[in-house]
């Protein structure tokens, strides 16, 4: 397929390319994401390695609404153009961090923090909600081989800074620090990678709810499919809880694996292609179907990558895991294309799938690794299920270019 030109006039280049760009792009977030933890357990001992594992999912947690705000400011870009989103991102942002600075004497107390800790990771996610702006203006304007040298500037200074200061030896507050500095030196990056001329454009500003269905919609898909694994905590004796934390490895990988197709489909969604969907919800299948199928053949080496050879036996499990994360992933391309269209509570099959969950198995209290997961996949099947049928009813609220901003 040939390149298109933005409203800027730059060429997005082939959609292989993007997606060669895109995929690595991730592949380089996940792999910084993953080098933290496994360098911190030689760096620190095993209270400042549990205290720097908090603190990370401290950030992960509170930087959800820069995902939200992402998905919003891509949509509105890509039907309507640029329009100036810099107040509803300053107040994201401000909320984000405020909430961590608020709540430094919970943190410092209940989870046993030092008391400069919540600052150091307010600046953090700051950086994080800032920059997810940008990343949202490239990824609504297809410039996508600048979105993934701007995913890739995000993590490094995200990672690369806490990484630094663990190979220095600098412990657990001066490796935060070090990632604060770094982390805040990526938006002001991201804002001159993402730097365009901007035409006169009588755009409508980006709304509150906008930002609000966005943030809401991404934290559905967060806690539909990790509900699961925060359950087995609750329902399943240590040992088993150990393994199915493990075989979560193997549903995130096929949940993330594809999901450059939702990235790639999302700008044109936005614009009306009833095709893009089609596209992206047929690669994300198929990239699923052969993990499922490869977890079946390979399940135990599966297991043992993810966890060791301690849980090679559980092999036979594998599949069962694979379809769980193959089946969100289908609900995920489902659910942009809602947001897209612009539909209301388009999250609201996933929250309903979460609510269903729960009640099962507070129902049922399954209490071993293959009780618990027949109840996910038969959640993940009825949420997806949901999600198309819903996906269908809808009509797809068309947006026409631009004006002349049109590609």
């Amino acid at each position: 397929m040939s390149g298109q030109r933005t409203a800027s006039g730059e060429r997005t280049g082939s959609l292989g390319a993007a997606g060669i760009g895109v995929t690595v792009a991730g592949v380089l977030v996940n792999g910084l994401a993953y080098l933290v933890p496994v360098l911190a357990a030689r760096r620190l001992d095993p209270a400042d390695l549990s205290a720097l594992a908090t603190a990370l999912g401290l950030v992960a947690i509170v930087s959800v609404p820069g995902l939200g705000l992402q998905l919003a400011v891509a949509v509105h870009h890509a039907r309507h153009g640029s329009s100036d989103t810099r107040r509803l991102t300053a107040v994201t942002a401000a909320a984000c961090a405020g909430s961590l600075l608020l709540a430094t004497p919970v943190l410092a107390t209940a989870l046993d923090l030092p008391v400069e800790v919540p600052a150091l990771l307010a600046v953090t996610t700051a950086a994080i909600v800032l920059s997810s702006r940008f990343l949202g203006e490239l990824q609504g304007g297809q410039r996508f081989l600048r979105l993934a040298s701007g995913m890739a500037v995000l993590a490094l200074g995200r990672y690369g800074g806490v990484i630094v200061g663990l190979l220095f030896g600098a412990g657990l507050t001066g490796a935060l620090t070090v990632g604060a500095v770094t982390a805040a030196l990526a938006p002001p990056a991201l804002a001159r990678l993402a730097r365009a001329p901007r035409a006169p454009s009588g755009a409508p500003p980006l709304t509150v709810a906008q930002v609000v269905a966005g943030c809401g919609a991404t934290l559905a898909m967060l806690v539909v499919s990790y509900a699961d694994l925060l359950l087995a905590r609750q329902l399943l004796p240590a040992a088993d809880a150990g393994a199915y934390a493990v075989g979560t490895v193997l549903s995130k990988g096929a949940l993330w694996a594809p999901q450059v197709a939702a990235v790639l489909a999302l700008p044109r969604l936005a614009r009306g292609d009833g095709r893009s969907r089609t596209v992206a919800l047929l690669v994300t299948g198929t990239c699923g179907v052969v993990l499922v199928l490869a977890s079946t053949l390979a399940g135990g080496l599966a297991f043992r990558l993810a966890g060791g050879p301690d849980y090679a036996h559980l092999g036979r499990y594998a599949p069962l895991f694979a379809a769980v994360g193959a089946l969100y992933a289908v609900t995920f391309v489902l659910l942009n294309d809602r947001l897209a269209a612009g539909a209301r509570r388009a999250a609201a099959p996933l929250w309903v799938g979460t609510a269903g969950l729960v009640v099962v198995t507070a129902t049922v209290r399954p209490r071993t690794v293959p009780g618990l997961l027949l109840v996910a996949l038969g959640t993940a099947v009825v949420t997806t299920l949901a999600m198309a049928l819903t996906a269908r009813r809808l009509t797809p609220r068309r947006a026409s270019p631009p004006g002349d901003g049109g590609r």
